[in-house]
């Protein structure tokens, strides 16, 4: 006898038995890129569902490339683009690898009637502005010579790899080798090889920390994101050390509602944060500085995270840090994040698209 029925994506996947009885007059998938994945279990058991009407709800319908806006669509429509592999042939090569902006305005046309967009400026106009800085780093001898010393290890065991499997089949070796450098760029100490004890020293640790004691001052209220846990370790000491108050979330943060509350409302000044475990769903408005210790592969899951402060009731102008160590693969993430966001934009804006697929040149 009710009218609602209100659950979350984890339990769809252990309560698909009752689920899949049901005839819905509506399913609205709020967070829609949860199903951006076409071969996971949970996309393929809502894809099943039955229902009258469909509406995804997402304010990142493509976050790396354009089959997720496709899988969207097969929820939605199926058939409608075509298949997985007719959609990839048809638009996703010629637009991403071709470039070719005729096909991406087919897609677009094709797409058009049934997208309702509305960016933020149009959402909330009285929203303050918001400043982006890049802190470019540059990192000290001990740490280069580290950093490089694991970047021609990391370069060769990769070339070995592709030689004896071939790309396709080397990609954990690929991250695996990005992960050891992006560790070192944020703290040698994060990397776990027997070469990383000859330093100790991070040149963006010690940025961050003349940074944040002179925004404490100043009155300021900080989030500082990082996808490693281990980091977010590192910077908590360091405050410690400076009797700098702080809160923080991780994903092993049993209790969100007591650090989020004690920084909304208390005078604590600084919020540690994961990413992941952070980067939706809480609001933060507080806060006037972010701080995006590392940079992610995904520039939506990073604005994002900054849009737990940047939203409705925000009436503070919002200041938001890259730290980029210069010279190192942060400085290439960057420019992929550009690459990602040109897609987006090009779907959804119609500007020309650009590459985002990891290719040997990346």
């Amino acid at each position: 006898n009710y009218d609602i029925v209100i659950t979350t994506y984890p339990l769809i996947i252990r309560d698909k038995e009752f689920f899949l009885k049901q005839k819905f007059d509506t399913i609205i998938l709020d967070e829609a890129q949860y199903i951006k994945n076409a071969q996971a279990k949970i996309t393929k058991i809502i894809c099943k569902l039955n229902a009258n009407n469909k509406l995804c709800l997402t304010g990142t319908p493509i976050e790396n490339h354009l089959s997720e806006l496709w899988s969207q669509f097969n929820f939605l429509m199926p058939g409608f683009l075509g298949s997985s592999k007719e959609f990839r042939i048809m638009f996703r090569d010629p637009i991403e690898k071709a470039e070719n902006s005729n096909i991406q305005n087919l897609l677009v046309k094709r797409i058009k009637p049934f997208l309702l967009r509305r960016n933020k400026n149009q959402v909330a106009q009285e929203l303050p502005p918001k400043t982006e800085i890049i802190k470019n780093i540059v990192i000290n001898k001990e740490q280069r010579d580290l950093y490089e010393a694991v970047r021609i290890t990391m370069h060769q065991r990769v070339k070995d790899e592709i030689k004896k499997k071939g790309f396709k089949r080397s990609h954990i070796t690929v991250l695996d080798a990005l992960l050891k450098l992006r560790q070192i760029c944020c703290d040698p100490r994060l990397l776990k090889m027997e070469i990383s004890n000859t330093t100790t020293e991070s040149a963006k640790l010690d940025t961050l920390m003349t940074m944040i004691p002179e925004m404490v001052e100043e009155g300021r209220k900080i989030i500082v994101f990082s996808q490693f846990v281990s980091m977010i370790e590192l910077i908590e000491t360091r405050l410690s050390e400076i009797n700098i108050n702080y809160v923080k979330l991780t994903g092993s943060t049993v209790d969100r509602k007591t650090p989020i509350s004690g920084f909304q409302e208390g005078n604590i000044p600084v919020f540690l944060i994961s990413l992941k475990s952070g980067g939706t769903g809480i609001n933060l408005t507080a806060a006037d500085t972010i701080i995006h210790y590392d940079p992610w592969w995904n520039p939506a899951a990073e604005d994002q995270a900054t849009d737990r402060a940047h939203r409705i009731g925000q009436d503070k102008a919002v200041f938001v840090y890259k730290l980029i160590t210069q010279g190192t693969v942060e400085e290439k993430i960057v420019e992929m994040q550009q690459h990602k966001r040109n897609i987006a934009q090009g779907i959804f804006e119609n500007n020309s698209g650009s590459n985002s697929k990891l290719s040997i040149a990346d």
